[in-house]
């Protein structure tokens, strides 16, 4: 059997989440349930309606190409691409036309694989649209929801540089981390603020990959709406394209349009592919061409903010945290924020990143709850870790007052009490080792003739007159004097 490999190109929409209204109309952009209740009549395509352009959106749009080392152009404009189609009731969708004039053009990003080493992946274009309304399928009838009509959409198109399912994976976890840590979208897929188009080809491993005639069919995969799915649809496709190079069949075959099945697991043939050209662009003359000032654009740059890799390596260059950990708490940006805020608040970072990533991610992933409407914030952390680190209550304590305060709902601190305190006090806790020691020569001798693991014996013994509230630091220090010295 013959060794091929994969080229794979992906072109990514992700839903400019963050402004206050759509691209081209007053509606709120805002992700609602309820159908229908986010629209105004541009949405609709009523007639005699015009659209506006949303400066945030574009001002937005341009920081994301910035990001991914694009070229901005010297004048914006925007073209109609015409389409029949329930979920576009203009008959037509406002976009741009690349290569010309969108907001970036030919730029790269450097993709961080879990080894730390990395991969480019060529950026051809990333232009702004409007999204289109969504459709609910039902077996005789089909509802439209025109909330998600005329919401500022990114529509990011890769170069042919990925050869693995992987590969394609990591490039949309970091385009995800980008967008929301430059505060561009929340790039929630569950909320189908991202979806992907996939494309797929595959050659002989021994021919020259530079050569774009040794490249096999172009097969497109239309809206993969997870990560998961991507993965699955790029393996499938490329088992499917292996087996027809086999067989004899894959030079044959025409560049197509393919939809992936989550049910069986497979693509399923949609159409040939439409050629750009029979969608029949032209200028929308509603939206007047507009030179971008040179002055906004390095605001734009000097406003973009640390991203998900730089704050990465200042977590483990500045706080001295592991890889590993670094790379937990910048999956997310909450995870982030939370972190950072600890540290603004005092806690030792070591100490912080251990309460957030274990207890922390444990009980939110366990609530299935996001971290920004988790009940114990930084500064409920703080009242916690300040007890604890005075000595006044022990590790074991601080864990149960940290589920007490989820539990019901109240400040960590009303929780700590002289009752439940931990004793620290040296010569209190020497007086109560004492009269144990007194109690138990027989244990003492046999301890002093070899027998190690009596050392736990009175340390037990400790806890068990203290009800667990002797320091056991204090404690192991104490009994190791008296037992050693």
């Amino acid at each position: 059997m013959a060794n091929y490999i994969a080229k794979i190109g992906l072109e990514m929409h992700c839903e400019v989440s963050k402004t206050n209204s759509k691209v081209f109309s007053s509606a709120k952009n805002e992700y609602n349930e309820t159908p229908n209740c986010n629209i105004a009549p541009l949405d609709m395509g009523f007639p005699g309606t015009l659209p506006v352009l949303n400066k945030e959106a574009v001002r937005l749009s341009l920081m994301a190409s910035m990001i991914l080392h694009c070229k901005q152009p010297e004048y914006m404009y925007f073209e109609r691409k015409n389409y029949y189609y329930p979920d576009m009731p203009k008959n037509y969708q406002i976009t741009q036309n690349p290569p010309e004039d969108c907001v970036g053009m030919n730029g790269y990003i450097d993709v961080e694989r879990e080894d730390s080493s990395t991969f480019r992946v060529g950026i051809d274009n990333i232009h702004l649209e409007e999204d289109a309304a969504s459709l609910d399928h039902y077996y005789d009838t089909s509802c439209i929801d025109y909330n998600r009509a005329g919401v500022p959409l990114l529509e990011l198109v890769t170069n042919p540089d990925m050869h693995s399912a992987e590969e394609a994976v990591l490039f949309l976890e970091q385009m995800r981390s980008i967008y929301q840590y430059a505060n561009i979208s929340d790039a929630d897929t569950k909320k189908g603020q991202i979806r992907c188009d996939v494309n797929v080809s595959i050659m002989d491993a021994n021919l020259d990959e530079t050569d774009p005639d040794n490249w096999g069919t172009k097969i497109e995969i239309k809206n993969v709406n997870s990560f998961g799915g991507v993965r699955d649809a790029i393996n499938y496709e490329i088992k499917r394209q292996t087996k027809l190079k086999e067989n004899g069949e894959y030079d044959s075959m025409e560049q197509q349009t393919r939809r992936w099945d989550e049910e069986s697991g497979t693509t399923i043939y949609m159409r040939s592919k439409v050629d750009a050209i029979d969608y029949k662009y032209f200028v929308d003359p509603n939206l007047p061409k507009f030179k971008i000032d040179a002055t906004w654009l390095e605001e734009i740059r000097k406003s973009i903010p640390a991203l998900a890799n730089e704050r990465k390596q200042k977590y483990k260059d500045t706080y001295g945290l592991s890889h590993y950990d670094a790379s937990v708490i910048v999956k997310e940006r909450d995870y982030a924020e939370y972190f950072e805020r600890c540290i603004e608040l005092g806690i030792e970072p070591k100490t912080a990143c251990n309460w957030l990533t274990t207890q922390i991610l444990g009980e939110i992933n366990k609530e299935e709850i996001p971290l920004q409407d988790f009940y114990i914030t930084p500064e409920r952390l703080k009242q916690i870790i300040v007890e604890l680190e005075k000595g006044t209550i022990s590790s074991k304590q601080a864990k149960e007052i940290f589920y007490k305060a989820i539990s019901e709902k109240k400040e960590p601190k009303t929780f700590i009490s002289k009752d439940n305190a931990q004793i620290s006090n040296k010569e209190e806790l020497e007086n109560i080792i004492n009269k144990i020691l007194e109690e138990n020569p027989k244990q003492i001798e046999e301890y002093k003739n070899g027998k190690d693991n009596l050392f736990d014996y009175f340390v037990g013994q400790v806890m068990k007159n203290t009800r667990g509230k002797a320091n056991p630091v204090i404690t192991k220090e104490i009994l190791n004097e008296k037992l050693n010295g």
